[in-house]
């Protein structure tokens, strides 16, 4: 006698949402490096850009 219900095999079609730490690697990359040999006062503009990127992904950095 079997008593589990039956699985459900279609996550595979299930749409993965997208995480904010993987929205824009290449801004990201390009941000982190600047912030790392410069200091964060000298990358307002990758930081700014990285920003923008993630407002165009429909996120909401502060």
């Amino acid at each position: 006698m079997n008593t589990q219900a039956p699985v459900n095999t279609q996550a595979g079609t299930a749409e993965k949402k997208l995480k904010p730490c993987c929205a824009c690697p290449e801004t990201k990359k390009l941000r982190d490096a600047c912030v790392f040999n410069n200091g964060e006062e000298n990358c307002k503009d990758f930081i700014e850009a990285h920003k923008e990127c993630l407002r165009s992904k429909g996120f909401n950095p502060q």
